[in-house]
């Protein structure tokens, strides 16, 4: 089976709800912490997680260069890539944008996201409601890299999605349940203020449709660009069809 090379950069921020939609996508997950190997810069999906670091602080990490120099070379190979939140700030650097901290304040919890005039034409954003709730913790942001697309938007930072060649850069939570969310504020008392606020979340995403439809989207979209799964859907077309010919 193909295989999802999942990066994380703390032992509590791995896929989530991405796990699930990765496999039902036709993909095994391979989840591993801080550390490249080698053959990823040509596994068929590689999936960076979020994490407190910076992308712009990646030379005090040297796990993060090595993401980055793996993203950049999946880039210009043309080889899907998925980036959430920290992951996603690695993909703009890695396709030449600049990451920076943001200048409206960490957005940390429930607020909506609105997708843009473009994501009518992208294959998973196009199915997603105009606008819709998600899980943000991020203070960091990053420019549009040079050719990509911005899919989604919100009111305090206006890079929320991209894509660029066949990968997608995700800067909210969809892998995240409201409960996940909430242990991660547990874990991180110094960084909430106001940690009852956000006990109305423990059921998300119950009443949000758009995020299991975007996890969903993106593990498709990720499969069809993925060359092994590309190639295993070829093989069992040609097959269907010759058995359709035979007398």
């Amino acid at each position: 089976m193909p295989h999802a090379v999942v990066l994380q950069h703390e032992e509590n921020e791995g896929p989530g709800l991405l796990a699930s939609a990765l496999e039902r996508a036709g993909f095994q997950v391979r989840a591993r912490l801080r550390r490249v190997e080698p053959g990823d810069e040509a596994a068929p999906l590689v999936v960076v997680m979020g994490g407190p670091q910076a992308a712009y602080r990646a030379s005090e990490h040297p796990y993060l260069l090595d993401e980055l120099r793996l993203l950049r070379s999946r880039v210009e190979r043309g080889l899907p890539s998925l980036g959430i939140c920290l992951g996603s700030q690695l993909l703009a650097a890695a396709a030449g944008a600049r990451v920076y901290p943001g200048t409206n304040g960490v957005e940390l919890g429930r607020f909506p996201v609105t997708c843009t005039a473009d994501a009518a034409n992208d294959p998973v954003f196009s199915a997603l409601p105009r606008e819709f709730q998600a899980l943000h913790w991020h203070g960091d942001t990053f420019d549009l890299p040079p050719g990509a697309v911005l899919l989604a938007s919100s009111g305090r930072y206006p890079h929320q999605a991209f894509q660029v060649g066949r990968s997608y850069g995700i800067q909210f939570h969809p892998e995240l349940t409201g409960a996940a969310f909430l242990q991660w504020a547990d874990a991180s008392p110094g960084e909430v203020e106001d940690r009852a606020s956000l006990e109305p979340l423990r059921g998300f995403p119950e009443g949000e449709p758009a995020i299991p439809a975007l996890l969903d989207g993106l593990a498709q979209a990720m499969a069809r660009s993925a060359p092994a799964l590309a190639a295993v859907r070829i093989l069992g077309a040609e097959g269907e069809a010759a058995t359709l010919r035979r007398p």
